[in-house]
């Protein structure tokens, strides 16, 4: 079932190197805490970036033209930042033995901000914090200086970034919990880039973290053939830490993007509320409680209903719905509670989108997936409209449920990752069940995926669990939630307890009619 044009093997490459080249930066940290020593790291690896990218237009320029070489408007021209002399990695690495190589890192850092409006206030700058072993230091830059040494042009860009990115998800993992919050897998991201398909149009995340969910849309961008340029990137993160992350993230690819910053977050402080978007993509933290519910009541947002003040959830669902385009499409990380719970209304407003038929498909994804919760997670895809034509079928009044849950690899003692050929399988489902050319005909798979009727829905109370729907083996888990699983068989106990004791007491009846 394989799309004509897919790309097979989604990894950009064998990770060794990267793996290496972390292993190697992680034994310089010595007690250093993750959290800090990543800001190290990740800005080290960004000024290379920036600095191998200038240094390499600088050389094109050159050779044509010596007095373009020094116009800031032929690197602006090709999305290339301006980066003065004392800023430039070869100054950098020339005086990395020195003690006073932090303040140098950090007046390069002001440099640069000062010199490129786009990244005032990104930048780390505090390398010559006397906590910070200068000694390590000049041997982290001795190590950076390694990357894309013998790479031009494009090739070197693209191995920075994937450093960048492999870096991120190392760190993500090493923090635990802190620092799932401003990462998502990489794998997660991927099924939901390769089902929403972003090619062309404006794509969004509200709550952005540090990017990743922006780098997958351009990589399948580019890796189908479409151009960069098709696409345009906006977002929006509440942590000034994380937006910083993604800024430099977004850079280190050259991406271009509109992504703001405010402490209020997209709830209080939508920044962008006359925008509506072709593609939305978004991992919201789960079930937040703190979220300011009680001074948005009245909100124009909540089409299906207010959301309950102790769980954001549905007021993700409900704003992530409200910016979508006459034909936009998202995909929404969620617990798996969302799915079922009846609580505080949440049941009403799930009821309500089911009814407006907003809901196109639920997938049911593997535990131990995340870096920051073992909670299990499922996936959310909305449409304004399930009926847009371009050859693509009808899919108004049908729900696409996919069970996942036996899917992935354990990569670690703790975590699991989707293969490659999974991302494809369940992408590859849902495509054909659009009506999509390319990915063959449509057909239930008992125990994997099922077509579903909003009358099918209404029959299991709107509850949107795909294990209800998708047929699966008795003994499998079918996602129902434990405290109604537990109802269920207890009542069902106690009525075989009950119907037990009326054999029992017939059979003695009829041993005693028999003189027994």
């Amino acid at each position: 079932m394989a799309k004509n044009g897919r790309n097979k093997n989604g990894n950009g490459g064998n990770l060794g190197f990267e793996a290496e080249l972390f292993k190697a930066a992680d034994k310089l940290r010595g007690n250093m805490e993750p959290s800090d020593y990543k800001h190290v790291v990740l800005g080290l690896i960004f000024l290379k970036y920036i600095s191998d990218a200038f240094d390499a237009k600088h050389a094109a320029l050159l050779a044509e033209d010596a007095q373009a070489a020094e116009d800031r408007d032929e690197y602006l021209a090709d999305n290339v930042f301006w980066v003065p002399k004392e800023a430039r990695w070869s100054y950098l690495q020339a005086n990395a033995k020195r003690p006073e190589i932090g303040s140098l890192i950090d007046d390069a850092m002001r440099a640069i901000e000062k010199e490129n409006e786009s990244l005032k206030g990104v930048l780390p700058k505090d390398y010559a914090r006397p906590s910070l072993n200068k000694v390590m230091l000049g041997e982290l830059i001795d190590l950076i200086s390694g990357i894309a040494l013998n790479e031009e042009g494009d090739r070197s860009k693209d191995i920075l970034g994937r450093v960048y990115e492999y870096f991120l998800g190392q760190f993500a993992g090493a923090e635990g919990k802190r620092g799932g919050e401003f990462y998502t897998p990489r794998s997660v991201v991927r099924v939901l880039v390769e089902m929403l398909e972003p090619f062309k149009g404006r794509v969004y995340d509200p709550c952005c973290g540090s990017g990743g969910m922006f780098v997958q849309s351009e990589k399948f961008v580019q890796e189908h053939g479409g151009r960069i340029g098709d696409i345009a990137i906006y977002g929006q993160e509440s942590n000034y830490t994380t937006w910083r992350l993604c800024k430099m993230n977004l850079a280190v690819r050259g991406i271009d993007s509109d992504i703001r910053w405010n402490n209020e977050g997209s709830f209080h402080k939508d920044e962008f509320p006359d925008l509506r978007f072709d593609y939305i993509l978004a991992n919201p933290p789960f079930n937040i409680s703190d979220w300011g519910g009680e001074r948005l009541r009245a909100d124009v947002r909540w089409k299906f209903g207010v959301p309950p003040v102790g769980n954001a959830n549905y007021a993700w669902l409900q704003h992530i719905y409200h910016h979508l385009a006459p034909n936009g499409v998202a995909g929404v990380v969620l617990a798996n509670g969302s799915m079922s719970s009846n609580q505080s209304g949440e049941g009403d407003i799930r009821k309500a989108m089911i009814e407006a038929d907003v809901v196109d498909c639920m997938v049911a994804l593997p535990g131990q997936l995340f870096y920051s919760t073992q909670i299990p997670a499922c996936l959310w895809f909305l449409a304004r409209n399930k009926n847009p034509g371009k050859g693509l079928r009808d899919r108004r009044g049908q729900v696409l449920f996919i069970d996942a849950r036996k899917m992935g690899v354990m990569v670690d003692r703790t975590r699991r990752e989707l293969t490659d050929e999974e991302i494809q399988k369940i992408a590859d489902t849902y495509h054909a069940w659009r009506g999509e050319a390319g990915v063959g005909e449509y057909a239930d798979v008992p125990g994997f995926c099922k077509s579903a009727t909003l009358e099918d829905i209404r029959k299991h109370g709107h509850v949107l669990t795909p294990g209800r729907y998708v047929g699966a083996a008795a003994q499998d888990d079918d996602g129902e939630p434990f405290e109604e699983k537990m109802r269920r068989l207890t009542a069902q106990w106690r009525e075989q307890q009950a119907e037990a004791a009326r054999l029992d007491a017939a059979i003695a009846d009829n041993l005693k009619a028999l003189g027994f």
